[in-house]
């Protein structure tokens, strides 16, 4: 492990040490000030992100886009000291801190008996829903690229593991995911990162066109599993709403236009998200690249 890995790792533990025992309130404005500090620091995420709010809304004034931005290098600051708090409580302190909303579609779609496919976007504290999620309902698998910093990696699978989720990486992951689905659990997939495939399904993401993963679309053919989209909302305080979203109505075949038309409705969701709380949002990614 190189001194940099190293150093990264004894920090996060360090920063686990801490959070543990910092109250909420607290916490929330630890959080913020590390993301207003990462906004000043980091120049080139900070014009990343700036020239994409400006791209999807225009018509706002210049001062606002910025004030966006600030507000969404505050917001995941306080994302990650969350995820480090939650990685502290037991699954009892972690329930008693989020409420559920549309749990009953979850259930219903389990009930299909054909797993769920649940799809999202950096977007709110996704990472603590997939947390909660396996205390209520039945456990997910989440998609995911494993970190540079492989004792980070570890790390961070220990704590998205603890509930009784798994992750699943990027080798195998088709065999893993079809395993996961036919034992009627979940995976959890992101929309809104650019794809390099061939195979990318390009939709219109505030306007503009965005590659899109075409996994959620084979997956639901293949499988007939529902889709669900789902979204963690902070309430303040240290409290979140776990919000499960209606079905989405799957492709009725492998056509090109069918499966643009499917992929286009779960972008569809995400956007209305993100329009509502744009500050929510990880505007730092390249997600157009056209």
């Amino acid at each position: 492990m190189s001194l940099r890995h190293q150093a990264e790792y004894l920090a996060v533990r360090g920063a686990m040490a801490v959070v543990g025992v910092v109250p909420d309130v607290a916490l929330e404005a630890c959080g913020t000030a590390i993301g207003r500090l990462v906004y000043h620091l980091d120049r080139r995420h900070r014009r990343i992100a700036l020239a994409n709010v400006a791209a999807a809304f225009p018509a706002r004034p210049v001062a606002e886009q910025r004030a966006i931005v600030r507000a969404a290098f505050a917001h995941f600051g306080r994302l990650l000291l969350a995820v480090l708090k939650f990685s502290t409580l037991t699954p009892a302190a972690m329930l008693a801190r989020v409420e559920f909303e549309g749990e009953d579609r979850v259930r219903l779609a389990h009930a299909q008996q054909k797993g769920v496919l649940f799809v999202t976007g950096h977007f709110g504290f996704w990472e603590l829903q997939a947390l909660v999620h396996a205390l209520r309902l039945p456990p997910m698998a989440v998609l995911a690229r494993a970190l540079d910093n492989r004792a980070l990696n570890d790390l961070l699978e220990r704590i998205r593991t603890r509930t009784g989720n798994s992750v699943i990486y990027r080798q195998g992951t088709m065999r893993r995911v079809m395993r996961t689905l036919q034992a009627n659990h979940g995976v959890g997939v992101l929309i809104d990162q650019y794809t390099l495939s061939r195979d990318a399904v390009t939709v219109d993401f505030f306007g503009r066109s965005a590659a899109t993963t075409p996994v959620v679309a084979a997956l639901a053919l293949r499988t007939g599993a529902p889709v669900v989209p789902l979204f963690a909302l902070p309430l303040g305080r240290g409290r979140y709403r776990m919000v499960y979203e209606h079905p989405v109505v799957p492709p009725a075949s492998d056509d090109p236009e069918a499966v643009q038309a499917f992929t286009q409705r779960c972008s569809d969701v995400l956007e209305m998200y993100v329009r509502r709380r744009p500050e929510l949002w990880l505007w730092m990614h390249r997600r157009w690249r056209d």
